[in-house]
């Protein structure tokens, strides 16, 4: 649930797009290892017969609400520019193509013009060429210089999997070159006797946006050679790079412009993204340069078959009565154990890392009792591995060992899979561009292609399997960020300036904001000007003053007791939910009970056990009103758009059944709360609008409650984001507000531009909420509508009919910016982020004082409700009276409850370091991707010897 910082009129994310989704086929392959038979009926089966299978019998067949056929689309061709070397050209024919598809040669052209450009196509459809093929060249013609490195590129991955396969498919493709291209991975698991040679004679060097910020930059003039001589920096999935953490890698890449200056040189970027909408505006933003757009597909594709798969009612109950799904979890699990049985090689995507854990698990304990010898084909694949254990795994999928894997975004991010042939999605991933990027991995070598989405048991995924338009008829999203967030660009300006003293002439590469900000700096006494220019003045290294995936700190160590064992990592802002004392983490199958967390040491102390259940954080959450941007009607209440400073703390945790979800008790816990200064979105009612809306003292909280949970649920529909990215109050009545007050606000230090998204959505994204409310068969409210299993009240209170007429009334009022449903209106910009109101800055000071407490009777929901059995739930254990009067006319009950928004996981966008709470309520899960944005793979460590 997020939303983008752009100014107003730049971008909208809701504009058509005349590329359509992207996907793959012809008939599956046989995927079974050479000199193996196949698994089962699968291979050579179409995509429909897969499906028809997965679908027999009449329980099954009644899950699938809808089904999506997308023809066929033919090729077409051109040639290389004349400038591409003859031998790169007869490389290319060598690895058995021909021609290139009419975007790659256009691509190339603007490369070799000194264009930047960003190619903005489908899944497979052949983006690493259109990039490759002008790199290649200019550094052939390079290797003749005298020192055999006249030329020079660098290659950026959002993930270290990423890197390691690109590196793979320039080794091959470059093979009939010789040593005239030398491709090479520096990053965090890159041995340090293999560094030297790296900085010193490779003339491909692929890492990620993290070693670049901690290692490569801080230590420029040991990469001098190879900056001088840099002609390219290719960023892949550059469409990851959105939000907060987007911001982060903008402000990097001007850092290296400015080094790059230093040294002579001037690279052209090539940026390679999944569909989109604008990519060339996104790029810009990003790299700050002028990009050129080349969107036409001219791949061809096959058919794809997609499938909406919605789960089926157990006979359990949850929360006051409410019927519950069988978990999007289980049933995936089922989904992917039946492909395996027909040899059907596959690919189940899931948002978090324990989730991945768990359908690995249950589908191996299926296999078992069906064929012993396929349990080994299926495992799991997330962030937070050692290194090791990643690159078996990848080795695994590869040879086709593997036929069956739970994964985490790790391995969406472009990772060439070649010859799956389904892909299953558990659970909408946040956006529509994560969406088709996720099932563009089936059909990858023009085989046919099977999507299934099976929808977890939550507003927004019940609204989609039942609104198919809504995902095939609709545009995908704009990718959006903001460098100009004061909690961003003043680290690296700090960064800046310890790798060279920042000079006025400077100052225009790092936006507006940047003259602003170096008083502020220069008074933390962070900077100092001397003569003409500003220097960094601390003995410690600057690039450490923040982390650029916003995780918060450093890593938590998981230790296994009893053997000191390395088991993974954790990162420090999901720490408090997800390795609390108490809790069950899952690793490569093996369940373990974190005995103790050390906060001040960085560890988490676990052994190994098998409790029959999952554990869920919950938390409480306080907002008050630092500022107030904009203010409109609607009709007698008002929307709201300004800077809020949230509280949270994780109170207690859930033990929960694997499968069912049922709840089998809580324990309380006793964890430092945690401050976020950040934006927000907020709407107020008026007394005569209650009296319109038919709503009472005694339904007023749970109204305003309910309304509040949707909301948060639907709000991915309408923002390139995830869901984990936001948090939520309700308030009857808020001291600052003085009404009933529902506030969304960002989950991140300083605002990522998601709530400035709602304001100007605001009719739009509250229509769907209302219509998702409405139109849910229940009675009294259930997770598929108004339930979240994050919520700090127990979901107390809750009225259904009540939100539904609150909304009814409000949406009939709506005026203004956000009643428009438009991109524009307040001309609310990216400027707006940097609130007055927000002083401290990263690498200063802790935010000034607890936020006040958000009011009486306050509900609030944090970054969104993911299912039980993935995501680690939140709010307090202490829930307010269900009955309390409460809103202007009759006084509320005193207890604040929450469900904070979501500190992301690792490859999402929070921002860190001293004084900035990483988001209120840590991600469940760290790892588990975001979207978009996001990669999960953990950040590459930093450079040894320049501390």
């Amino acid at each position: 649930m997020a939303f983008n910082h752009l100014p107003a009129g730049v971008h909208d994310a809701l504009r058509p797009l005349s590329i359509p989704p992207v996907t793959h086929s012809m008939p599956m392959a046989n995927i079974s290892p050479p000199g193996e038979p196949s698994a089962g009926a699968g291979a050579h089966a179409s995509p429909r017969a897969v499906l028809d299978r997965l679908t027999a019998g009449p329980s099954r067949a009644a899950r699938v609400t809808h089904t999506e056929h997308m023809p066929p689309r033919e090729a077409r061709y051109a040639v290389w520019p004349d400038r591409i070397r003859p031998e790169v050209i007869s490389a290319i024919r060598a690895a058995g193509i021909e021609h290139p598809w009419a975007h790659q040669a256009r691509a190339a052209e603007h490369a070799l013009d000194g264009d930047s450009v960003v190619v903005a196509t489908g899944t497979a459809s052949g983006k690493s060429l259109a990039y490759l093929t002008p790199v290649l060249s200019a550094l052939l013609d390079g290797s003749e210089a005298p020192n055999g490195r006249g030329a020079t590129a660098l290659y950026l991955a959002p993930t270290k999997a990423l890197a390691a396969d690109q590196r793979r498919a320039v080794r091959e493709l470059a093979a009939p070159l010789g040593n005239a291209v030398r491709p090479a991975v520096y990053d965090g698991d890159t041995p340090f006797e293999e560094r030297e040679w790296v900085r010193q004679y490779a003339n491909y060097v692929l890492t990620n946006p993290d070693m670049l910020h901690r290692g490569i930059l801080p230590s420029h003039p040991r990469w001098s050679s190879f900056l001088r001589a840099l002609r390219y920096v290719v960023i892949d999935e550059c469409h990851t790079y959105r939000g907060v953490f987007g911001s982060h890698v903008a402000q990097v890449l001007r850092r290296l412009r400015r080094l790059c200056a230093r040294y002579g040189s001037e690279p052209v970027f090539l940026l390679a993204s999944a569909t989109s909408a604008e990519p060339a505006v996104s790029a810009e933003r990003l790299t700050g340069l002028p990009v050129k757009e080349v969107a036409d597909d001219a791949s061809p594709r096959g058919d794809l078959v997609f499938a909406l798969w919605e789960p089926p009612l157990t006979d359990l109950h949850g929360e006051k009565g409410a019927p519950v799904r069988r978990t999007a979890t289980a049933e995936t699990a089922d989904l992917l154990t039946d492909l395996t049985v027909q040899g059907v090689r596959s690919v189940a995507f899931v948002r978090s890392r324990r989730g991945a854990e768990l359908i690995s698990v249950i589908a191996q304990e299926r296999l078992a009792e069906v064929d012993r010898s396929l349990t080994h084909r299926v495992a799991a694949y997330r962030g937070g591995y050692l290194p090791e254990e990643r690159r078996a795994l990848e080795r695994a999928l590869h040879s086709g060992e593997l036929l069956g894997l739970a994964a985490t975004t790790a391995l969406e991010l472009g990772v060439d899979v070649s010859g799956l042939d389904a892909v299953v999605i558990a659970g909408y991933p946040g956006t529509r561009a994560s969406l088709w990027q996720q099932a563009g991995r089936a059909g990858r070598s023009g085989q046919g292609a099977l999507a299934v989405l099976v929808a977890r048991d939550d507003p927004l995924d019940t609204y989609l399997v039942h609104h198919p338009e809504a995902l095939f008829r609709r545009p995908v999203e704009s990718t959006v960020l903001d460098p100009d967030n004061p909690y961003v660009l003043a680290p690296h300006l700090c960064a800046a300036a310890s790798e060279l003293p920042l000079v006025e002439d400077d100052l225009a590469l790092f936006g507006p904001a940047a003259e602003e900000l170096l008083p502020q700096l220069e008074a933390a006494k962070l900077l100092r000007r001397r003569t003409k220019a500003w220097h960094w003045t601390r003995r410690e290294r600057a690039a450490d003053l923040t982390d650029i995936r916003g995780e918060g700190g450093e890593p938590v160590q998981i230790v296994e007791e009893g053997t000191g064992r390395l088991l993974g990592t954790v990162d420090a802002s999901a720490a408090h939910t997800t390795v609390h004392e108490g809790a069950v983490h899952l690793h490569q199958g093996r369940t373990y009970l974190v005995r103790r967390l050390d906060l001040q040491d960085s560890v988490a102390l676990v052994e190994e056990a098998a409790p029959p259940y999952s554990t869920t954080a919950r938390d409480t959450t306080a907002i008050s009103i630092l500022e107030t941007d904009v203010e409109v009607p609607w009709g007698q209440g008002r929307l709201c758009y300004g800077s809020v400073e949230v509280t949270n703390q994780v109170v207690s945790f859930l033990r929960r059944r694997v499968i069912t979800g049922e709840v089998l008790g809580e324990t309380k816990l006793d964890l430092p709360p945690r401050t976020l200064r950040t934006r927000a979105v907020w709407w107020t009612v008026t007394e005569d609008q209650l009296d319109a809306a038919r709503v009472n003292p005694e339904i007023l909280g749970g109204a305003l409650h309910a309304a509040e949970h949707a909301s948060i649920g639907m709000l991915p529909l309408f923002a390139t984001c995830d869901r984990w990215d936001i948090g939520g109050v309700s308030v009857p009545l808020h001291p600052d507000t003085l009404l009933p007050t529902v506030f969304v606000y960002d989950g991140h230090p300083g605002g990522a531009g998601f709530a400035e998204r709602a304001f100007h959505t605001a009719r739009e994204w509250l229509t769907a909420t209302r219509q998702a409310i409405a139109s849910c068969e229940c009675e009294a409210g259930c997770p598929s509508c108004i339930q979240s299993p994050k919520c700090g009240n127990g979901n107390e209170p809750l009225h259904k009919r009540g939100a539904v007429r609150l909304l009814s009334v409000l949406l009939r009022d709506a005026e203004g910016p956000g009643g428009s449903g438009g991109s524009g209106g307040s001309g609310l910009g990216v400027a707006a982020a940097s609130e007055p109101g927000v002083a401290s800055l990263p690498g200063t000071e802790a935010a000034s004082g607890p936020a006040a407490a958000s009011g009486p009777g306050a509900a609030s929901e944090p970054g969104v409700a993911p299912p039980p059995e993935t995501e680690a739930a939140s709010g307090s254990a202490a829930a307010s009276e269900p009955g309390a009067a409460s809103g202007p006319r009759a006084a509320s009950g005193p207890t604040a409850a929450s469900e904070p928004g979501a500190a992301p996981p690792p490859g999402t966008e929070a921002v860190s370091g001293p004084g900035a709470a990483s988001g209120p309520g840590a991600a469940s899960e760290p790892g588990a991707a975001s979207e978009p944005g996001a990669a999960s793979e953990p950040g590459a460590a930093s450079e040894p010897g320049a501390a």
